[in-house]
């Protein structure tokens, strides 16, 4: 007897102030499912990985002694393309956060119709306490572990939380150890001499600030002298809060993990950026303005407000204190459903995250196809490139929006996800 989907499959929406990703993102699915009215064989498929590789390897500490980490590496949907996906570092890393960044790759891809699926990837580990020869020794046998599925035509990793350039090129050198010859294009986000791209650092901040330029326009808001406050100062909200500076927007907040820093007429963003690029907090910057707490700056009464730190930022409990015009997911889902509703409710425009920091992955592809021509572009081109591919997905989602009267995150996924179900329509199952 033939299952129902209805009755085995959809999932229960999120209860309020449930922070379960996994859960959230397929709920997702099942609402643009839905709307699209696909079949049900279709939606069974789509809001499932496809594959998960965890795996439990040793690595000898500079002490001598051994411990046991355990790291993973998840496929979504393949129909599209190669998998694309980051790789994080954190310690409180979990299967669940893994698949939904997979399948938030998935769609983020689809959306901005670059030739991938999805993929994201992790290890349980600090890695702010190892040494860097044990972050390369953890960093190569985690590759060699998952070496089987990686591949510049079957899963490209690349950077995230708690990795960096140099963590990808160690990555990079051990597949092409076990290939016997340089295999450039099996990861992106490299160091430049290593076959890394130009742009690729400041991609997703860049993005970031091309579709808010674009939002304002949109929404009819001045881009002069609107204000904007930017949670986590990190390498992805420092280039945002520059070149939204540069447009003519006043920066007039940002936090780190540990405080968040606050003036009204505008912030020396030179000077704090070089202060935590040293390895110091906000407060040693000594430029004008007011400590503030990270809570404190997502209630600030600002036309534009990027979450840009974690996921689960701005959830249930703290929602109604967001004042801002327009929110735009800088990070990767750091608003809940519930608190999205809150938002929807005061009338408070969201642009969801796999458009608004969607910059890194389209960059990543450019520097995938470079890396495969053995052909370079200058930074000019990356860039110009980029805004245009951004622009695009962002006119299509904000044309979908109006014209069917749904919210920019409901546009969003009824385009990436009618894509992707077309896609692995098209293919079939095999055999």
């Amino acid at each position: 007897m033939q299952r129902s989907y209805t009755d085995a499959v959809i999932a229960p929406a999120p209860t309020p102030g449930s922070e379960d990703l996994y859960a959230t993102a397929q709920h997702r699915v099942d609402q643009a499912a839905e709307l699209l009215h696909l079949e049900d064989d279709a939606r069974c498929v789509l809001r499932e990985v496809k594959r998960i590789f965890q795996v439990h390897f040793p690595v000898v500490l500079d002490d001598g002694s051994v411990e046991v980490f355990v790291g993973n590496r998840v496929h979504h949907n393949i129909a599209r393309g190669p998998a694309k996906g980051g790789i994080r570092y954190e310690p409180d890393a979990t299967l669940d956060q893994t698949k939904a960044l997979a399948m938030a790759m998935s769609w983020k891809t689809a959306l901005m119709s670059l030739p991938f699926g999805g993929a994201a990837g992790a290890v349980c580990v600090d890695p702010h306490r190892m040494s860097s020869r044990e972050l390369e020794r953890l960093t190569r046998r985690f590759t060699t572990e998952i070496s089987l599925l990686l591949g510049p035509e079957r899963d490209i990793p690349a950077p995230d939380i708690g990795t960096d350039s140099q963590i990808m090129a160690w990555i990079m050198d051990t597949i092409s150890m076990h290939q016997g010859f340089s295999v450039t294009a099996s990861v992106t986000g490299k160091p430049i001499e290593a076959g890394g791209s130009l742009g690729r650092v400041e991609a997703a901040g860049r993005g970031i600030a091309i579709i808010l330029v674009h939002a304002l326009r949109n929404t009819g808001l001045s881009l002069d002298g609107a204000t904007v406050a930017v949670e986590g100062f990190g390498k992805v909200g420092r280039t945002s809060a520059r070149l939204l500076a540069e447009a003519g927007c006043r920066v007039v907040a940002v936090s780190d993990s540990h405080e968040g820093w606050h003036c009204d007429s505008g912030l020396d963003l030179a000077r704090l950026e070089e202060v935590k690029l040293g390895g110091g907090q906000l407060a040693d910057a000594q430029v004008p303005g007011e400590s503030i707490s990270r809570q404190e700056i997502l209630g600030l009464p600002v036309t534009v407000l990027v979450p840009a730190s974690v996921e689960s930022t701005i959830n249930s409990s703290n929602a109604n204190q967001v004042r801002a015009r327009i929110v735009a997911e800088g990070a990767n889902g750091p608003i809940t459903p519930a608190a999205e509703a809150v938002l929807a409710e005061d009338g408070i425009v969201v642009v969801p995250d796999i458009l608004a920091n969607a910059g890194g992955v389209t960059v990543s592809y450019f520097e995938w196809v470079q890396d495969l021509q053995s052909f370079f572009w200058d930074e000019q081109e990356i860039n110009t490139q980029l805004e245009r591919a951004m622009l695009r997905a962002s006119e299509q989602v904000w044309a979908y929006h109006a014209r069917h009267k749904v919210s920019l995150r409901e546009a969003a996924y009824l385009i990436a996800v009618g894509r992707v179900a077309r896609a692995a329509k098209a293919r079939g199952i095999y055999p």
